[in-house]
C-alpha cells in the first residue's frame, strides 16, 4: 500500500537544525551558537514564572494573553487590541503563510534571511521566491523586481539573522510604497532592541498606514532572555489579527510564559543592561577578530558573522578547533555561507575564551 501523501510542498522542506548544545567529552560547554542572551532573563521574570507555576498547572492559561498585551502596549505605546501573542514569533510566520497563501501563490524572502522562511512557505504549498542581497543586505530594488501577480507576502528580517545587517527606516518605507496594496509586508524585528543606529525603526508606524497590509513580529527569546519559554508577539492591523486569532492554537502561550514575559517587558533596567553589554562586546569582538585577518559583517544583532579568507575549509577547521576547546559557534553553510561562522555575543568570560582560542588557532 503506497504511503499517504502530505500536501504539496511539505516534502520540499529541509528540517530546521538547531544549534548544537553539547560536545562529547565536555561536561560544560561555551555555547555561542544560538543568539541566546548571556544576561539571562530578568530575575523578576523568573519570580513571576515560578509564581504562575505554583498557582496551579491544572488551569488553562489566559487564551488572549490580556495582561501581557497590556504590558507590551504600555511599554511600546501601542494599542493592546492590535497586539497578538504567540508560541515564539516563528509561530506567527507560519500562521501568516497559512492564512494568506496556498498552492500557486508566491512568498518572497531574502537570500540570507531567516532559515525558517522557506519552511513556512513550503508548509502551505506556496512557492518560495528567494531574492539576492547586496553586500549581505536586503536589496529593495531586487525585492520589488521579484514581485509578480502571484506574490502574497514579503518577509523581511530587520535586522537580519545571520548577517546582522539592517535596512534604514527610509528604505523599509520605500519597499512598502513599492509593493501592491494587497501584498502583506511582514517585518520580522526579533533583534530590534539591540539596534543602536538612529536611522533604524522597527516599523510600527507602517502598521497604521490605513491599508492594513503590514505587520511587525517581535520576540522575547533574544534580549529578554526567555528563549526557553517561547513567547513572541506582533503588532498589526485589526483585520489581520482577526484572521490569525481564528487559526492559532487557543492556549498557545502557557501561564508561566505569559507571567515571565509580562514581568520581563516591564523590567526596562534589565533590558538596558543586556543592551549595554552587547554594545560593549559587539565592536570589541569584531575588532579583535579583524586583527587576526578575518572580516566581519557589521552587525546590529547580538551576534557577528565572521568570514574566513581561506573559505569553507578554513571555517570548518576553525569550528573544529573551537569545539576541541569546548566552544560551540554556528556554521552557516545552510545559508550558502560555507566560508563563515556566526558567533553569538556571550558573557565576559565566554567572549574572552573565544578570542583566546581564535588567537591560538591563527597563531
Amino acid at each position: 500500500m503506497p504511503p499517504i501523501k502530505p500536501r504539496n510542498g511539505i516534502l520540499n522542506i529541509i528540517p530546521y537544525k538547531a544549534g548544537d548544545a553539547k560536545i562529547e567529552g565536555f561536561g560544560k560547554v561555551i555555547k555561542l551558537a544560538s543568539n541566546e542572551s548571556p544576561m539571562g532573563p530578568s530575575p523578576k521574570a523568573v519570580t513571576a514564572a515560578k509564581k504562575a507555576i505554583d498557582s496551579g498547572l491544572q488551569l488553562y492559561p489566559d487564551p488572549s494573553c490580556s495582561a501581557l498585551r497590556a504590558a507590551i502596549g504600555q511599554v511600546h505605546g501601542l494599542n493592546p487590541e492590535q497586539i497578538i501573542c504567540s508560541n515564539g514569533s516563528e509561530e506567527l510566520l507560519h500562521l501568516l503563510a497559512k492564512a494568506y497563501a496556498t498552492d500557486g501563490d508566491e512568498i518572497i524572502y531574502c537570500q540570507y534571511g531567516f532559515i525558517a522562511y522557506p519552511i513556512t512557505i513550503h508548509a502551505v504549498g506556496a512557492t518560495p521566491v528567494m531574492v539576492q542581497e547586496k553586500d549581505y543586505t536586503a536589496n529593495v530594488e531586487a525585492i520589488l523586481a521579484a514581485v509578480t501577480a502571484k506574490t502574497r507576502i514579503v518577509n523581511l528580517a530587520n535586522p537580519n539573522n545571520p548577517t546582522g545587517t539592517y535596512l534604514a527606516k527610509s528604505e523599509v518605507l520605500r519597499l512598502r510604497n513599492g509593493l501592491r496594496d494587497d501584498i502583506i509586508l511582514v517585518l520580522d524585528a526579533a533583534y530590534a532592541e539591540y539596534v543602536d543606529q538612529p536611522d533604524y525603526d522597527a516599523g510600527m508606524d507602517l502598521v497604521d498606514n490605513g491599508l492594513e497590509n503590514t505587520i511587525v513580529t517581535r520576540t522575547f527569546s533574544k534580549i529578554y532572555g526567555l528563549a526557553g519559554t517561547r513567547v513572541g508577539w506582533a503588532y498589526g492591523p485589526a483585520s489581520i489579527l482577526d484572521i490569525l486569532n481564528r487559526i492559532r492554537g487557543t492556549f498557545n502561550v502557557t501561564s508561566a510564559a505569559q507571567a515571565a514575559a509580562t514581568a520581563a517587558v516591564l523590567d526596562n533596567d534589565h533590558m538596558a543592561r543586556a543592551k549595554a553589554h552587547n554594545l560593549k562586546w559587539r565592536p570589541k569582538m569584531s575588532r579583535a577578530l579583524e586583527s587576526l585577518g578575518l572580516s566581519v559583517t557589521p552587525s546590529q544583532g547580538n551576534f557577528i558573522l565572521v568570514h574566513f579568507p581561506g573559505g569553507a575549509e578554513q571555517s570548518v577547521a576553525t569550528d573544529k578547533f573551537l569545539r576541541s576547546k569546548g566552544i560551540i559557534v554556528r556554521p552557516v553553510g545552510n545559508y550558502d555561507l560555507a566560508g563563515a561562522l556566526r558567533i553569538t555575543i556571550g558573557t565576559d568570560s565566554e567572549n574572552e575564551a573565544l578570542l583566546t582560542a581564535m588567537a591560538e588557532f591563527f597563531a
